[in-house]
């Protein structure tokens, strides 16, 4: 693992909230904690205790009464040492003593300091230290339950086990080729051959994991497209339970994106209604068509309004979708005929007949949303991030890769070298193998005092 270099010196920063607030902490790690603390308690702490201090400047005139807890290195949340000073939720006075404490030998620390230094003293590996900024930023409870989850290590546990059994096939293909005077062909083993599918199969099952981790921790972004008229505004309005956009029977009322942030049953949705898909010789109209495109490309969902009549003829705006973007299809205006809403699978696609107007059908397409956005997932879910499961997709690739030269050719060498580079995949998730670039990037996204 190739991590930063940092200075053996002492961090503070505010861990609290800013903002009035009953009870404020300022956090301390390093070194000099041990000295700080017995200058601002006035004698050596005792470990795990929490003692009643006056928090003086030194002038000797008091900043703050509150709690002093010690705890010595390695048993921190750091593994250095680290001390917690607790006081009154005022910013003049967190700043204060924020100031006293470096004047006793600390220093500001950065966004992300403290995780970082848990990160680099082996408290936490990389998954579960992401985890921690996570669970912060959780905007639902399955999102945050998710977030504990892999902060907990349960993510880390099944990369882990992917990674051990990499490298016992790793070692069974090395051997082999260690060994090319032997009469017997241990590349030709039926037994590698099964042992390189199950661990596709495992490999495949953790990249579904992730993917709905990801959707947990980010909330599932749905595009909304269709053509005019076809009644997306209404059902983004419907699904929001406000009139957050505009509708009309004019065509072409939607020139832009619109966003709208929901939960339903704390799953979050990121909606967003695009314009409607025609070609049109307004400037205005065409870039928000364009727009509408591009929201497409980025979605997890895309959901298709359209009706009966145009369904067939509407599907082409589907059919140039990456594989791992789902794909729903919306039968609207059902009040219009004898059609009763329902739903089925049909192209790869969910089929949902319902009536924006009426409501009808609209519970059936909440409940789907909610299980694309990995409701339902059980108490084993967790989060994840984006970079992870780009990390998997390309340990996937070596391995595929690895399958095809060992069924193509025997060449042993070539399949080694694609389960070293699945494996550094894999290990790019925990912190195995980093780089100084990629901790910076994660860590300069944590808050100040985390």
């Amino acid at each position: 693992m190739t991590a930063p270099a940092f200075d053996n010196d002492t961090i503070a920063a505010i861990a609290s909230a800013p903002g009035a607030a009953g009870v404020g902490i300022v956090r301390v790690s390093g070194p000099h904690v041990p000295r700080i603390a017995q200058a601002l308690l006035g004698r050596t702490p005792t470990s795990r205790h929490a003692h009643f201090a006056a928090f003086r400047g030194a002038d000797a005139a008091l900043i703050d009464r509150g709690l002093l807890l010690y705890f010595p290195a390695p048993a921190s949340y750091t593994g250095e040492h680290v001390l917690e000073l607790q006081g009154h939720g005022s910013s003049v006075l967190l700043d204060a003593l924020l100031r006293r404490v470096c004047e006793l030998g600390a220093r500001l620390a950065r966004p992300g300091e403290f995780t970082e230094r848990a990160f680099l003293n082996g408290k936490l590996d990389l998954a579960q230290a992401e985890a921690v900024a996570d669970l912060i930023a959780a905007r639902s409870q399955a999102g945050a339950r998710a977030a504990l989850q892999s902060m907990e290590g349960v993510f880390s546990r099944k990369v882990e086990a992917l990674l051990q059994a990499l490298i016992a096939l790793r070692v069974h293909i090395e051997a082999a080729i260690d060994f090319p005077e032997e009469e017997i062909d241990f590349l030709a083993d039926p037994a590698i051959t099964q042992k390189l599918a199950l661990l596709r199969a495992q490999l495949f099952e953790l990249l579904r994991e992730a993917q709905r981790g990801v959707r947990l921790n980010d909330g599932l972004r749905v595009a909304i497209v269709g053509r005019p008229n076809a009644g997306k505004s209404s059902l983004l309005n419907a699904l929001a339970g406000s009139e957050r956009a505009i509708v009309t029977d004019i065509a072409g009322t939607t020139r832009d994106v619109l966003r709208e942030s929901i939960s339903l049953d704390g799953i979050a949705l990121e909606l967003a209604d695009t314009a409607g898909l025609r070609d049109t010789h307004d400037p205005v109209e065409r870039e928000g068509v364009r727009r509408a495109h591009s929201e497409r490309e980025r979605a997890d969902v895309v959901l298709l309004v359209t009706d009966a009549q145009n369904a067939n003829d509407d599907l082409a705006w589907l059919r140039d979708l990456p594989p791992s973007i789902e794909r729903i299809v919306v039968i609207n205006k059902i009040d219009l005929g004898n059609t009763n809403a329902h739903a089925q699978i049909h192209h790869d696609a969910m089929w949902l007949w319902l009536s924006v107007k009426t409501g009808a059908g609209l519970d059936a397409l909440r409940e789907h949303l909610k299980q694309l956005a990995g409701a339902g997932s059980g108490e084993g879910a967790f989060s994840a991030r984006r970079r992870h499961v780009l990390a998997l997709e390309q340990a996937a690739e070596h391995l595929h890769r690895a399958a095809k030269v060992l069924a193509d050719s025997h060449a042993g060498e070539l399949a080694a070298e694609e389960l070293r580079h699945a494996q550094h995949a894999l290990g790019e998730i925990t912190g195995t193998y980093t780089s100084d670039d990629l901790l910076g990037a994660i860590f300069s996204s944590f808050c100040i005092g985390k």
